[in-house]
């Protein structure tokens, strides 16, 4: 009941149109201006030195009837616009030209450049658009059609952007390696998955992630089953992963494990709502240790964690004195069903150093939005197509969005990337130091 993005998983999709008013998760401070916030890094645009076209204003003649020189003119102020060229499809041809050799007689034909092998086809810039529209931006086909017949003139086929999805797909194999190693090389790295149709059924999405990798992969199943298969990365990783506290990531004990704050804020504001005294105070004791390690991006010294594992112990004693223990009904077979509260101290107690890794490792942060945000775009997708008709088509979709998220964390051009790909040559092959 009044279940909403504030005190449950929900998304905020979810709440509807008519909002309610939600308790943000974290405290927001007070007396703001509107606007950007001092150390913000605007975006405005700047005066270009190599402008592409210059338009000198001067009048021909003078106010006496006098022809003016230009070149005595001197430049009082300059203004620059920027603008989109005419849009236009660059057709390039190429003439096979052969001759025969006036000293052998041997008859010497040229040779068309690589990728080049139909007699008229689209070129790499083309389809690296079509491919960045419909992975990146979610347009469906028939938008990308009616966007090409309306810039360039052009009705792309459906089968044109098809075929450059698969190749695309299968260009980009080394670059996913390349960021599956990477990952498995990192300190800390978020794991996550969400729901998605696929072909009738419900399938998951699965990530494994941090600030400069994004690895997905689709599965018919969520919990270990998925993690132990061969596209998951969880059994050869060893350092920090970070996850909301679904069970089955516990069954791997080679790895430490951290659990999202954000998680255990939201239910527990939950309980706060239905006048749970002891949620107000472990709610209050995450948010002091979120602070005092400056965020989760620091961690406390020896004599806090001391007084951090004595205060929470006290609080949850009292909480599990004040939490009913589930009661058996008379009559029903089976476990008797705990209340929410129940479950969450049991889940606080049992992994008690997970919920505190965030303060007492300071490579260790609090929450788990990085795999929230690297899955949302997915939902996205959903909603504009439906779902994914065959399972091929969802597969398709996780390796390239999960190359665009990487190449957007380092900061390169999506777009000339997606060009190279259909060379197979990628920053993430060509250089994967960087």
């Amino acid at each position: 009941m009044n279940k909403n993005s504030s005190n449950s998983n929900k998304p905020p999709s979810s709440d509807g149109l008519a909002k309610p008013k939600i308790q943000p998760a974290f405290p927001r401070k007070k007396g703001k201006k509107a606007g950007g916030q001092p150390g913000h890094k605007g975006k405005t645009l700047e005066l270009s030195t190599t402008p592409d076209h210059i338009n000198p204003l001067l009048p021909s003649h003078c106010e006496c009837g006098s022809i003016l020189d230009k070149s005595k003119a001197e430049v009082l102020q300059v203004r620059q616009v920027f603008d989109v060229p005419v849009p236009k499809l660059a057709v390039t041809e190429h003439q096979q030209l052969a001759c025969t050799c006036a000293n052998c007689g041997s008859y010497n034909k040229g040779e068309f450049p690589a990728g080049v092998t139909a007699r008229v086809q689209y070129g790499v810039g083309v389809r690296a658009l079509v491919v960045l529209l419909n992975i990146a931006f979610n347009l469906p086909l028939k938008k990308i059609q009616s966007l090409f017949s309306d810039i360039y003139g052009y009705a792309i086929n459906t089968s044109t952007i098809l075929k450059a999805t698969q190749d695309c797909y299968e260009q980009l194999q080394a670059s996913e390696q390349v960021i599956k190693q990477s990952l498995l090389n990192q300190i800390v790295t978020h794991f996550d998955e969400t729901g998605l149709r696929v072909a009738g059924q419900l399938h998951w999405l699965h990530t494994c992630c941090n600030s400069l990798f994004t690895y997905l992969f689709v599965h018919l199943k969520r919990g270990k089953e998925a993690l132990l298969d061969t596209p998951s990365l969880l059994p050869d990783f060893k350092n920090w992963a970070i996850h909301d506290c679904w069970s089955s990531y516990f069954s791997f004990t080679h790895c430490k494990h951290g659990i999202c704050g954000a998680h255990l804020l939201r239910e527990l504001t939950a309980l706060i709502q239905k006048d749970t005294q002891w949620a107000v105070w472990f709610k209050r004791y995450l948010l002091t240790l979120y602070y005092q390690s400056d965020q989760g991006k620091g961690q406390l010294n020896t004599l806090q964690q001391q007084k951090a594992l004595l205060l929470f112990n006290k609080i949850w004693n009292y909480a599990d004195q004040a939490e009913p223990p589930p009661v058996k009904t008379p009559g029903k077979r089976g476990r008797p069903k705990a209340t929410k509260g129940r479950n969450l101290l049991n889940r606080l107690k049992q992994h008690q150093s997970e919920v505190l890794a965030f303060a007492f490792n300071k490579e260790v942060p609090f929450t788990n939005n990085q795999a929230e945000r690297d899955l949302r775009p997915a939902k996205t997708k959903q909603k504009v197509a439906g779902s994914f008709r065959k399972l091929e088509g969802a597969k398709k979709y996780a390796r390239i969005y999960g190359f665009i998220s990487t190449t957007r964390k380092h900061q390169f051009s999506i777009f000339n990337e997606l060009k190279k790909a259909f060379s197979g040559e990628t920053f993430l092959t060509h250089d994967s130091s960087s």
